[in-house]
């Protein structure tokens, strides 16, 4: 049997494969094969003869020789087939003039990077910084290029890897962004959890959680980047290293800023930590809020603090589930229409409100944030420790 007949057989016998095991005794006779059979496989998938689950298996079997096929595949316009590419790019660590041109080609367009791109974007910045910041200045190349490049520079080192004309002209278009922006939060949809400090007194927040390196931000890239965390070595620790999170202070809102971060960084981990945090919040801003919400498991809990002492919380199935004194708005649980006192039992201080309730009447919901918010300011990007800059933290925000 001739070669030629062989290799397109052999993607061909497990269309209908159902397990990667399956897959194996194929995936070595390929890998030995190299190239023409990577191109027998891709056309098998193209064709629909291979699922999508197996063609990705089949095509991370190749080796070096392959290491131009996946850079190509890397630049195809169907996302699928792009991060296959990018997949074998990373696996082989391929630092090539084709490697270089696919990562620049992804980020280009304007949709979001394929699997396994901002991984080869981190892997090879040290090898591409260079010449990806040459390609943003040649004249020669389409601007769709020089903002392709842009893009792969800051995917794969941050605000590090742009130069100081880049980062002067990204600071002048937040600005502008700024003073034009409908407010955004991050949904506490399912479960979420957020501190809330009155606008009039919010820069206490700073100190207060040990926050440093704030620089002003658009909504959009706040929410994005609440919550994100890397691993940092600490100076003169022998080695030791911390991690550091983005935190989110919005701009005002309807009276309030709401913050979003890293929940063990800026709280902790236990009941006591989330009381600690709102009363030293509340000790710098004159008055905290605290608001955990599980749609799932039903764990609300909201905090009100006021100089330093929590005067009124909530925490669903805690024994008691309500301390301190009703406040105005509250609905009582006596009073409610539904309250039998033959039949029901409640506190006194007992109220109806969880979460979702609670946050509109004592700062602002964060999902009922929007065009019709009355804002003031902007918003602020900090970071948990002053070990690290901004510049850390590797890949694209939105503006």
């Amino acid at each position: 049997m001739r070669a030629d007949d062989v290799v397109p057989a052999l993607p061909a016998g497990v269309a209908d494969a159902r397990s990667t095991a399956t897959l194996h005794p194929v995936m070595r006779i390929l890998a030995l094969i190299g190239p023409p059979a990577f191109d027998a496989v891709l056309a098998a998938w193209r064709h629909g003869n291979v699922k999508d689950w197996a063609a990705g298996r089949l095509l991370g079997a190749f080796d070096e020789r392959c290491a131009d096929r996946y850079a190509e595949l890397a630049t195809d316009s169907a996302r699928g087939a792009a991060g296959n590419g990018f997949a074998g790019l990373v696996r082989l660590r391929t630092d090539s003039d084709t490697g270089l041109r696919a990562l620049v080609e992804c980020y280009a367009g304007r949709r979001p990077a394929p699997y396994k791109a901002d991984d080869y974007a981190l892997l090879t910045h040290e090898a591409y910084r260079t010449r990806l910041r040459a390609l943003r200045r040649d004249p020669a190349a389409s601007p769709r290029t020089r903002r392709g490049a842009m893009a792969a520079l800051v995917a794969g080192g941050g605000a590090d890897g742009l130069d100081a004309r880049d980062l002067a002209a990204i600071e002048r278009l937040i600005r502008v962004k700024i003073a034009d922006e409908t407010p955004r939060a991050p949904s506490p949809q399912l479960s979420g959890w957020w501190p809330a400090v009155p606008g009039a007194s919010y820069e206490g927040l700073f100190g207060a959680r040990d926050l440093h390196h704030r620089r002003p931000i658009t909504c959009a890239t706040g929410v994005e980047a609440a919550g994100r965390e890397i691993r940092v070595p600490v100076p003169g620790g022998d080695g030791a290293v911390q991690t550091v999170g983005h935190v989110f202070v919005t701009l005002e809102l309807d009276g309030w800023r709401l913050v979003f971060g890293p929940y063990d960084l800026l709280i902790g981990k236990g009941w006591e930590d989330m009381v600690e945090t709102v009363e030293r919040v509340s000790r710098h801003c004159a008055q905290a809020q605290l608001f955990f919400v599980d749609d799932a498991g039903g764990s609300d809990v909201w905090f009100v603090a006021e100089e330093g002492c929590v005067i009124r919380q909530y925490a669903a199935e805690s024994d008691p589930e309500w301390e301190g004194d009703p406040l105005p708005w509250e609905t009582l649980a006596v009073d409610d229409p539904g309250f039998d006192p033959e039949y029901d039992d409640a506190p006194p201080n007992a109220g109806t409100a969880a979460v979702r309730t609670a946050c509109g009447h004592l700062s602002i919901d964060p999902d009922m944030v929007g065009s019709g918010t009355e804002t003031r300011g902007h918003g602020w990007l900090a970071l948990t420790s002053p070990h690290a800059g901004h510049d850390a933290f590797p890949g694209i925000l939105p503006l």
